[in-house]
Protein backbone atom coordinates (compact mmCIF):
# COMPACT_ATOMS: atom_id res chain seq x y z
CA UNK A 1 0.00 0.00 0.00
CA UNK A 2 2.77 2.47 0.61
CA UNK A 3 4.49 1.86 -2.35
CA UNK A 4 1.56 2.56 -4.23
CA UNK A 5 0.50 5.54 -2.55
CA UNK A 6 4.43 6.64 -3.10
CA UNK A 7 4.13 6.07 -7.04
CA UNK A 8 0.83 8.29 -6.66
CA UNK A 9 2.27 10.84 -4.84
CA UNK A 10 5.11 10.93 -7.64
CA UNK A 11 2.70 11.45 -9.78
CA UNK A 12 0.62 13.64 -8.78
CA UNK A 13 3.68 15.81 -8.32
CA UNK A 14 4.77 15.24 -11.74
CA UNK A 15 1.56 16.33 -13.65
CA UNK A 16 0.15 18.52 -11.27
CA UNK A 17 0.23 22.17 -13.04
CA UNK A 18 2.45 24.86 -11.48
CA UNK A 19 0.65 27.59 -9.48
CA UNK A 20 1.76 30.95 -8.07
CA UNK A 21 4.71 30.95 -5.98
CA UNK A 22 4.75 26.67 -6.23
CA UNK A 23 8.75 25.94 -5.64
CA UNK A 24 9.50 24.38 -9.35
CA UNK A 25 12.10 22.32 -8.25
CA UNK A 26 9.42 20.42 -6.50
CA UNK A 27 7.94 19.43 -9.60
CA UNK A 28 8.90 15.78 -10.95
CA UNK A 29 9.39 15.59 -14.85
CA UNK A 30 6.75 13.43 -16.21
CA UNK A 31 9.07 11.47 -18.55
CA UNK A 32 10.74 8.55 -17.53
CA UNK A 33 14.20 9.22 -18.31
CA UNK A 34 14.33 12.61 -17.75
CA UNK A 35 12.94 11.00 -13.92
CA UNK A 36 15.92 8.63 -14.13
CA UNK A 37 18.56 11.49 -15.07
CA UNK A 38 16.93 14.03 -12.14
CA UNK A 39 17.82 11.26 -9.96
CA UNK A 40 21.44 10.50 -11.09
CA UNK A 41 21.98 14.50 -11.41
CA UNK A 42 20.55 15.00 -7.28
CA UNK A 43 22.81 11.68 -6.43
CA UNK A 44 25.92 12.99 -7.53
CA UNK A 45 24.80 16.32 -6.21
CA UNK A 46 24.72 14.67 -2.84
CA UNK A 47 27.85 12.40 -3.40
CA UNK A 48 29.67 15.95 -3.90
CA UNK A 49 28.45 17.52 -1.23
CA UNK A 50 29.85 14.63 1.55
CA UNK A 51 32.81 14.55 -0.56
CA UNK A 52 33.59 18.03 0.08
CA UNK A 53 32.63 17.69 3.76
CA UNK A 54 35.66 15.47 4.27
CA UNK A 55 38.31 17.25 1.92
CA UNK A 56 37.49 20.37 4.02
CA UNK A 57 37.23 18.87 7.05
CA UNK A 58 38.00 15.23 7.26
CA UNK A 59 41.60 15.96 5.73
CA UNK A 60 42.48 19.12 7.12
CA UNK A 61 41.87 17.80 10.81
CA UNK A 62 44.27 14.86 10.31
CA UNK A 63 46.80 16.43 7.57
CA UNK A 64 46.62 19.56 9.20
CA UNK A 65 47.55 21.16 5.84
CA UNK A 66 44.24 23.82 5.85
CA UNK A 67 45.83 26.70 3.19
CA UNK A 68 48.69 24.75 2.34
CA UNK A 69 49.15 27.31 -0.84
CA UNK A 70 47.90 30.40 0.88
CA UNK A 71 51.35 29.87 3.64
CA UNK A 72 52.93 31.62 0.03
CA UNK A 73 51.04 34.45 -0.05
CA UNK A 74 51.22 35.08 4.07
CA UNK A 75 54.85 33.89 4.33
CA UNK A 76 56.92 36.42 1.51
CA UNK A 77 59.86 37.67 3.20
CA UNK A 78 60.69 40.92 1.35
CA UNK A 79 64.69 39.93 1.81
CA UNK A 80 64.06 36.86 0.10
CA UNK A 81 61.11 36.95 -1.65
CA UNK A 82 61.85 34.16 -4.14
CA UNK A 83 64.55 31.92 -2.26
CA UNK A 84 62.34 28.81 -1.57
CA UNK A 85 61.22 29.03 -5.20
CA UNK A 86 64.74 28.83 -6.36
CA UNK A 87 64.91 25.71 -4.21
CA UNK A 88 61.84 24.11 -5.79
CA UNK A 89 58.24 24.89 -7.24
CA UNK A 90 57.68 22.02 -4.43
CA UNK A 91 59.00 23.97 -1.29
CA UNK A 92 56.17 24.62 0.58
CA UNK A 93 55.74 28.80 1.47
CA UNK A 94 57.42 29.45 -2.16
CA UNK A 95 56.33 32.44 -3.61
CA UNK A 96 56.07 32.22 -7.44
CA UNK A 97 54.28 35.37 -8.89
CA UNK A 98 55.32 38.19 -10.41
CA UNK A 99 56.97 41.39 -8.25
CA UNK A 100 53.82 43.38 -8.02
CA UNK A 101 52.24 40.81 -5.76
CA UNK A 102 54.96 40.25 -4.02
CA UNK A 103 55.40 43.73 -2.73
CA UNK A 104 51.81 43.59 -2.20
CA UNK A 105 51.68 40.15 -0.62
CA UNK A 106 54.33 41.04 2.19
CA UNK A 107 52.47 43.33 3.47
CA UNK A 108 49.92 41.14 4.70
CA UNK A 109 52.31 39.52 6.85
CA UNK A 110 51.71 41.75 9.74
CA UNK A 111 48.50 39.77 10.39
CA UNK A 112 48.49 36.81 12.84
CA UNK A 113 48.75 33.68 10.48
CA UNK A 114 44.90 32.43 11.67
CA UNK A 115 43.39 35.42 11.00
CA UNK A 116 44.37 35.90 7.35
CA UNK A 117 43.59 32.75 6.70
CA UNK A 118 40.08 32.98 7.91
CA UNK A 119 39.95 36.37 5.77
CA UNK A 120 41.44 34.44 2.85
CA UNK A 121 38.87 31.86 3.07
CA UNK A 122 36.16 34.20 3.34
CA UNK A 123 37.14 35.65 0.02
CA UNK A 124 37.19 31.84 -1.38
CA UNK A 125 33.41 32.12 -0.57
CA UNK A 126 32.60 35.27 -2.05
CA UNK A 127 34.25 34.26 -5.46
CA UNK A 128 32.54 31.05 -5.02
CA UNK A 129 28.95 33.13 -4.46
CA UNK A 130 29.69 35.56 -7.01
CA UNK A 131 30.42 33.15 -9.77
CA UNK A 132 28.13 30.28 -9.00
CA UNK A 133 24.86 32.10 -7.39
CA UNK A 134 21.98 30.05 -7.02
CA UNK A 135 24.48 27.71 -8.37
CA UNK A 136 27.13 27.83 -5.52
CA UNK A 137 26.25 24.84 -3.59
CA UNK A 138 26.58 22.77 -6.59
CA UNK A 139 29.75 23.88 -7.56
CA UNK A 140 30.92 23.21 -3.87
CA UNK A 141 29.84 19.55 -4.64
CA UNK A 142 32.71 19.80 -7.62
CA UNK A 143 35.99 17.84 -6.24
CA UNK A 144 38.39 20.47 -7.34
CA UNK A 145 36.64 23.41 -5.94
CA UNK A 146 36.57 22.04 -2.54
CA UNK A 147 40.09 20.93 -3.18
CA UNK A 148 40.87 24.76 -4.43
CA UNK A 149 39.53 25.84 -0.72
CA UNK A 150 41.20 23.44 1.11
CA UNK A 151 44.45 24.45 -0.46
CA UNK A 152 43.86 28.00 -0.62
CA UNK A 153 44.83 28.77 -4.05
CA UNK A 154 44.08 31.44 -6.45
CA UNK A 155 42.11 30.09 -9.27
CA UNK A 156 38.76 31.15 -7.92
CA UNK A 157 40.11 34.73 -7.07
CA UNK A 158 41.69 34.39 -11.07
CA UNK A 159 38.39 33.26 -12.19
CA UNK A 160 36.11 36.46 -10.91
CA UNK A 161 38.98 38.81 -12.37
CA UNK A 162 38.56 36.59 -15.57
CA UNK A 163 34.69 37.14 -15.43
CA UNK A 164 35.24 41.12 -14.31
CA UNK A 165 37.92 41.53 -17.25
CA UNK A 166 34.82 41.90 -19.73
CA UNK A 167 33.21 45.06 -18.08
CA UNK A 168 36.66 46.06 -16.36
CA UNK A 169 39.39 44.81 -18.17
CA UNK A 170 42.00 46.33 -15.55
CA UNK A 171 41.44 43.32 -13.49
CA UNK A 172 43.04 40.51 -16.12
CA UNK A 173 46.43 42.58 -14.64
CA UNK A 174 45.51 39.77 -11.74
CA UNK A 175 45.91 36.79 -14.32
CA UNK A 176 48.80 38.05 -15.98
CA UNK A 177 51.32 38.43 -12.85
CA UNK A 178 49.83 34.92 -11.02
CA UNK A 179 50.21 32.31 -13.35
CA UNK A 180 51.04 34.67 -16.67
CA UNK A 181 49.70 32.04 -19.90
CA UNK A 182 46.01 32.29 -19.05
CA UNK A 183 46.29 35.64 -20.16
CA UNK A 184 45.61 33.95 -23.64
CA UNK A 185 41.95 34.62 -22.78
CA UNK A 186 42.52 38.54 -23.94
CA UNK A 187 42.88 37.30 -27.50
CA UNK A 188 38.79 37.66 -26.78
CA UNK A 189 39.47 41.36 -27.30
CA UNK A 190 42.15 40.98 -30.14
CA UNK A 191 39.55 38.76 -32.40
CA UNK A 192 36.60 40.87 -31.48
CA UNK A 193 38.93 44.06 -32.23
CA UNK A 194 37.91 45.28 -29.07
CA UNK A 195 41.06 47.24 -29.23
CA UNK A 196 40.12 49.49 -26.28
CA UNK A 197 39.53 46.57 -24.11
CA UNK A 198 43.03 45.08 -24.82
CA UNK A 199 44.57 48.45 -24.20
CA UNK A 200 43.59 49.05 -20.70
CA UNK A 201 44.12 45.48 -19.75
CA UNK A 202 48.03 45.66 -20.92
CA UNK A 203 48.62 49.31 -20.53
CA UNK A 204 47.18 48.72 -16.48
CA UNK A 205 49.59 45.68 -16.29
CA UNK A 206 52.83 47.32 -17.84
CA UNK A 207 52.08 50.60 -15.40
CA UNK A 208 51.50 48.98 -12.44
CA UNK A 209 55.16 46.28 -13.72
CA UNK A 210 56.67 49.77 -14.09
CA UNK A 211 55.69 50.97 -10.87
CA UNK A 212 56.98 47.79 -9.19
CA UNK A 213 60.23 47.77 -11.29
CA UNK A 214 61.50 51.30 -10.13
CA UNK A 215 60.41 50.12 -6.25
CA UNK A 216 62.19 46.60 -6.35
CA UNK A 217 64.46 45.99 -9.43
CA UNK A 218 66.12 42.73 -8.11
CA UNK A 219 63.04 41.28 -7.52
CA UNK A 220 62.57 41.15 -11.69
CA UNK A 221 65.67 39.52 -12.16
CA UNK A 222 65.31 37.00 -9.24
CA UNK A 223 61.69 36.31 -10.46
CA UNK A 224 62.65 35.66 -14.32
CA UNK A 225 65.35 33.35 -12.86
CA UNK A 226 62.97 31.24 -10.61
CA UNK A 227 60.89 30.71 -13.57
CA UNK A 228 63.75 29.18 -15.76
CA UNK A 229 64.66 26.69 -12.53
CA UNK A 230 61.33 25.71 -12.09
CA UNK A 231 60.49 25.35 -15.89
CA UNK A 232 63.66 22.51 -16.08
CA UNK A 233 62.09 20.53 -12.78
CA UNK A 234 59.92 17.19 -13.15
CA UNK A 235 56.44 18.01 -13.98
CA UNK A 236 55.74 14.56 -13.43
CA UNK A 237 53.22 15.27 -11.02
CA UNK A 238 51.07 17.63 -12.91
CA UNK A 239 48.24 16.66 -15.22
CA UNK A 240 49.36 16.29 -19.09
CA UNK A 241 49.49 17.08 -21.88
CA UNK A 242 52.30 19.51 -21.14
CA UNK A 243 51.90 23.46 -21.78
CA UNK A 244 53.40 23.31 -25.23
CA UNK A 245 50.32 21.36 -26.39
CA UNK A 246 47.64 22.88 -24.47
CA UNK A 247 48.65 26.67 -25.11
CA UNK A 248 47.95 26.58 -29.05
CA UNK A 249 44.38 24.52 -28.15
CA UNK A 250 43.68 27.51 -25.56
CA UNK A 251 43.62 29.97 -28.23
CA UNK A 252 41.77 27.93 -30.86
CA UNK A 253 39.08 27.81 -28.10
CA UNK A 254 39.44 31.65 -26.87
CA UNK A 255 39.54 32.48 -30.93
CA UNK A 256 36.16 30.15 -31.90
CA UNK A 257 34.65 31.59 -29.06
CA UNK A 258 34.98 35.30 -29.79
CA UNK A 259 33.64 34.78 -33.18
CA UNK A 260 30.69 32.77 -32.06
CA UNK A 261 29.92 35.01 -29.29
CA UNK A 262 31.12 32.29 -27.08
CA UNK A 263 32.39 34.06 -23.58
CA UNK A 264 32.31 30.75 -21.57
CA UNK A 265 35.43 29.56 -23.89
CA UNK A 266 37.29 32.41 -22.28
CA UNK A 267 37.68 30.78 -18.62
CA UNK A 268 37.90 27.11 -20.08
CA UNK A 269 41.16 28.52 -22.20
CA UNK A 270 42.64 29.87 -19.34
CA UNK A 271 42.31 26.94 -17.40
CA UNK A 272 43.86 24.95 -20.32
CA UNK A 273 46.55 27.28 -20.32
CA UNK A 274 47.60 27.09 -16.94
CA UNK A 275 51.32 26.00 -16.52
CA UNK A 276 50.58 23.45 -14.81
CA UNK A 277 47.45 21.79 -14.32
CA UNK A 278 47.05 20.23 -10.48
CA UNK A 279 43.14 19.06 -9.66
CA UNK A 280 42.67 22.30 -7.87
CA UNK A 281 43.59 23.84 -10.53
CA UNK A 282 40.14 22.93 -12.76
CA UNK A 283 38.84 25.33 -10.54
CA UNK A 284 39.99 27.74 -12.75
CA UNK A 285 37.54 27.10 -15.50
CA UNK A 286 34.58 28.31 -13.11
CA UNK A 287 35.01 31.46 -14.96
CA UNK A 288 32.02 30.07 -17.54
CA UNK A 289 29.65 29.45 -14.83
CA UNK A 290 27.62 32.99 -15.09
CA UNK A 291 27.69 32.32 -18.80
CA UNK A 292 26.10 28.83 -18.63
CA UNK A 293 24.09 30.49 -16.02
CA UNK A 294 22.56 33.07 -18.16
CA UNK A 295 22.04 30.96 -21.01
CA UNK A 296 19.79 28.68 -18.71
CA UNK A 297 18.09 32.02 -17.23
CA UNK A 298 17.66 32.56 -21.43
CA UNK A 299 16.35 29.11 -21.35
CA UNK A 300 13.75 29.44 -18.49
CA UNK A 301 12.13 32.46 -19.86
CA UNK A 302 11.17 31.13 -22.36
CA UNK A 303 9.53 28.56 -20.79
CA UNK A 304 8.26 30.24 -17.99
CA UNK A 305 5.43 27.91 -16.94
CA UNK A 306 7.83 24.63 -16.55
CA UNK A 307 6.04 22.92 -19.57
CA UNK A 308 9.14 21.53 -21.09
CA UNK A 309 10.09 19.89 -17.74
CA UNK A 310 13.00 18.48 -19.21
CA UNK A 311 17.08 19.39 -18.67
CA UNK A 312 18.57 21.79 -20.62
CA UNK A 313 20.55 20.03 -23.36
CA UNK A 314 24.54 20.67 -23.81
CA UNK A 315 23.92 22.13 -26.98
CA UNK A 316 21.32 24.77 -25.73
CA UNK A 317 23.94 25.40 -22.33
CA UNK A 318 27.14 25.58 -24.77
CA UNK A 319 25.34 27.47 -27.85
CA UNK A 320 25.66 31.13 -29.00
CA UNK A 321 25.07 34.29 -26.59
CA UNK A 322 25.50 37.47 -27.96
CA UNK A 323 23.99 39.29 -25.64
CA UNK A 324 26.15 37.84 -22.62
CA UNK A 325 29.16 38.78 -24.79
CA UNK A 326 28.05 42.16 -25.34
CA UNK A 327 27.59 42.55 -21.88
CA UNK A 328 30.09 40.35 -19.63
CA UNK A 329 29.40 38.55 -16.92
CA UNK A 330 27.58 39.90 -13.45
CA UNK A 331 28.07 43.00 -12.19
CA UNK A 332 31.89 43.94 -10.83
CA UNK A 333 30.23 45.29 -7.93
CA UNK A 334 28.28 42.35 -7.22
CA UNK A 335 31.76 40.90 -6.26
CA UNK A 336 33.62 43.91 -4.58
CA UNK A 337 29.56 43.79 -2.04
CA UNK A 338 29.87 39.69 -1.87
CA UNK A 339 33.57 40.47 -0.67
CA UNK A 340 33.29 43.04 1.62
CA UNK A 341 29.91 41.21 2.96
CA UNK A 342 31.88 37.94 3.28
CA UNK A 343 34.88 39.85 5.21
CA UNK A 344 32.57 41.19 7.77
CA UNK A 345 31.03 38.08 8.40
CA UNK A 346 34.16 36.42 8.90
CA UNK A 347 35.80 39.38 11.29
CA UNK A 348 32.29 39.35 13.20
CA UNK A 349 32.99 35.26 13.98
CA UNK A 350 36.39 35.86 14.71
CA UNK A 351 35.58 38.53 17.61
CA UNK A 352 32.67 36.25 19.13
CA UNK A 353 34.91 32.98 18.55
CA UNK A 354 37.73 34.82 20.88
CA UNK A 355 40.09 32.23 21.46
CA UNK A 356 38.49 28.99 19.80
CA UNK A 357 38.63 30.43 16.46
CA UNK A 358 42.51 30.69 15.93
CA UNK A 359 42.64 27.12 17.77
CA UNK A 360 40.41 26.04 15.49
CA UNK A 361 42.45 27.12 12.76
CA UNK A 362 45.77 26.23 14.28
CA UNK A 363 44.61 22.58 14.43
CA UNK A 364 43.74 21.97 11.06
CA UNK A 365 46.93 24.02 9.48
CA UNK A 366 49.79 23.29 12.30
CA UNK A 367 52.43 21.12 10.06
CA UNK A 368 52.22 24.49 8.39
CA UNK A 369 51.97 27.20 9.83
CA UNK A 370 56.11 28.56 11.23
CA UNK A 371 57.02 28.15 14.44
CA UNK A 372 55.49 31.58 16.58
CA UNK A 373 53.02 32.59 13.99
Amino acid sequence: MSVLSNRGMAASLATASPRHGELGWLRLPSDRRQLRLRAVRDGLIVAGLLAAVFVLVVIPSFGRSLGYDALAYWAVDPADVYGRTLQSQYALGGFRYAPPLALAASLLHSLPWWLFLWCWLAGMAAALLYLGGRWALILLALPPVALEIEQGNVHLLMAVAIVMGFRWPWTWSFVLLTKVTPGIGLLWFAVRREWRSLAIALGFTVAVCVGSLAVAPQLWSDWLRALSVNAGQSQEFSIPPPLWVRLPLAALLVAWGARTDRPWTVGVAAMLALPLIWPHSLALALAAVPFLRHRAAARRQADPDGSRRRFITLRELLGSDAEAARLGGPSPWRALALAAGCLVVALVIAVLAGSELPFALYSMSRLIVPPGA
